[in-house]
């Protein structure tokens, strides 16, 4: 069994992985919610209002009070500002593994900022709650988060064909990514 610990602060030399609060909605928004860029390559369309942005957060919020639930937003201590998101987007907890998804405002893409992210939830989730498989995924087109997953430890392991209907309506291939707590304590 895993032990469950839920959204917790976490800290890295430029960062503070901590839970949403409804006073971050405007910088989520302005930061990288509404970028049509930023989230080219997701499931979800960019936020056409900083309502819809709030509704968001208020939802994160009351998942809090579940310990299953892992979704921090990434602030940047240097500004104090919410730039991006990283959370466990599916947890098997039978099987010890999770899924991550991450997303963060173009202006800090190529600054090594996700992937200090991603390595300090990998750690947790490894470490302290007890995981043994994390793995995340990307479009084929958006290789930049490939580089990102590579860089924090995990290992391609293949393309999904037409794995999603993208948001043009075209079937699009994805590249699987995956850490085993076995290899992470081995490094």
């Amino acid at each position: 069994m895993l032990n469950h610990k839920g959204t917790v602060t976490l800290e890295t030399d430029r960062l503070i992985l901590r839970r949403f609060t409804p006073e971050d909605a405007e910088d989520m928004f302005n930061n990288w919610a509404n970028d049509s860029e930023v989230t080219k390559y997701l499931s979800w369309w960019p936020h056409s209002s900083i309502d819809v942005t709030r509704q968001i957060i208020q939802m994160w919020v009351n998942e809090y009070s579940k310990d299953t639930t892992y979704n921090w937003g990434i602030e940047l201590k240097e500004i104090g500002q919410v730039i991006g998101s990283i959370g466990v987007n599916d947890l098997y907890d039978k099987d010890r593994r999770c899924e991550i998804g991450y997303c963060i405002s173009k202006a800090y893409w190529n600054k090594g900022i996700t992937t200090e992210a991603l390595k300090e939830v990998i750690r947790f989730l490894f470490l302290e709650v007890g995981v043994n498989r994390i793995q995340a995924k990307h479009d084929v087109l958006n290789s930049g988060s490939g580089r990102v997953m590579e860089k924090a430890g995990m290992k391609y392991e293949g393309t999904y064909r037409q794995y999603m209907v993208r948001k043009d309506g075209t079937f699009g291939d994805i590249k699987m990514y995956a850490v085993l707590k076995g290899e992470y304590l081995m490094v």
